[in-house]
């Protein structure tokens, strides 16, 4: 799954309250990750945002990411970290099989809205 630009991490049209994240790291981090986000034109919030929504709609470029991190950290063992990645490819596999993305599964609901109106 790719990350939907138009997910409920962007901050658009949210209606749930809001909640702070807040961790702490080295001030030499710190300022690395401003001029780096200056350099990529990102406010600290977008680029959380988009992290936030890769992860969750487990896209396959972040988890290969992720699953390096955990290699090198030590963070779960091979077998835990090979089936994660497993089970995010067949996860990609049967969304493909049956076509459905985003975008399919609203005009799904859109059609049965109009068929059904008392749904």
């Amino acid at each position: 799954m790719v990350a939907n630009p138009q997910s409920a991490y962007n901050g658009e049209g949210m209606k749930e309250n809001k909640v702070k994240i807040i961790f702490t790291v080295e001030e030499q981090v710190k300022a690395n990750f401003k001029i780096q986000l200056q350099y990529d034109s990102l406010t600290q919030a977008k680029f959380f945002r988009a992290i936030m929504d890769g992860y969750v709609s487990n896209d396959p470029e972040l988890a290969q990411f992720l699953n390096k991190f955990k290699k090198k950290n030590s963070i779960q063992n091979n077998v835990q970290r090979k089936k994660v990645i497993t089970n995010i490819k067949k996860a990609e596999e049967v969304k493909n099989k049956f076509a459905l993305g985003d975008e399919e599964v609203e005009n799904i609901f859109d059609i049965l809205e109009k068929e059904y109106p008392e749904l």
